[in-house]
């Protein structure tokens, strides 16, 4: 799920792996992000632990080549539609150039993504101990401890040196999510008692579904499929019993993002 967009809550279903696998950089992106400018200890806490959750996915694939070939798909799919009526040139050729500069960049990157920060020594005890609940208190960790008492700037100098170290990835997982997000324009939608339905074309497959609801609605939207179809269903939740469907009528508005 996204944060509200204007007076809409976004709603967001991968639909293949590589997609989620770049949501989900891109929301540890966001609270590394958040937390860095953040003085408190507990904020440098959160910021580390996004990084290394990020570490603990580059090592468990090739984002890098992932990445690349994505970047590298989507530039020949935008020099295709060169030639379309109405195409405006000059902002084509813009994103052209970003995606290669991105590609370039990620090309120049040697080694495996996050390979500074899992060899960094200090950091990987704090990884060690992540698995256990708790694991990263003072008194198991006390060169951790010691280091969240100094200074916030010395803190945050090298949690950005850190970060810094995955600029790449994250540029590039913007670019690309807010290609693929921009592909389509929104469809209002009707989900009668709340449930909708509907194929996709497996020779265009999509990346992404998003559904809008208003800011005020009592509902969220569980999203689940695949290349073939998706569904969704819109429910409500009363503090006392579990989500159920809604049995109301439910406009919402809808983007298959393919690109």
């Amino acid at each position: 799920m996204q944060p509200a967009v204007s007076d809409k809550i976004i709603y967001e279903h991968p639909l293949n792996e590589k997609t989620r696998t770049f949501l989900r950089l891109e929301h540890l992106f966001r609270q590394v992000d958040f937390h860095i400018p953040q003085s408190s200890t507990w904020d440098s806490r959160a910021a580390i632990t996004s990084l290394m959750d990020m570490v603990a996915i580059f090592s468990r694939a090739d984002i890098k080549t992932e990445l690349i070939k994505e970047l590298k798909r989507h530039q020949e799919t935008l020099a295709g539609i060169r030639a379309m009526p109405d195409v405006h040139e000059e902002r084509l050729d813009q994103i052209l150039r970003e995606l290669q500069t991105v590609s370039v960049k990620l090309q120049q990157h040697s080694g495996q993504l996050g390979q500074e920060l899992r060899e960094n020594e200090f950091l990987k005890s704090i990884t060690q101990r992540s698995s256990i609940p708790g694991g990263s208190c003072a008194f198991d960790l006390p060169l951790y401890h010691f280091w969240l008492q100094q200074p916030f700037e010395q803190r945050h100098q090298e949690i950005v040196a850190w970060r810094d170290t995955l600029e790449p990835v994250f540029t590039a997982v913007n670019l690309l999510l807010s290609l693929i997000r921009g592909s389509t324009t929104p469809t209002r939608e009707l989900a009668p008692n709340g449930f909708f339905q509907q194929s996709l074309d497996a020779q265009s497959p999509a990346q992404l579904i998003r559904v809008g609801l208003p800011r005020e609605s009592q509902l969220f939207a569980e999203i689940s499929g695949g290349k073939h179809r998706f569904t969704i269903r819109f429910m409500e939740q009363s503090k006392e019993e579990r989500a159920t469907q809604t049995k109301l009528d439910t406009t919402f508005f809808l983007n298959c993002c393919i690109l």
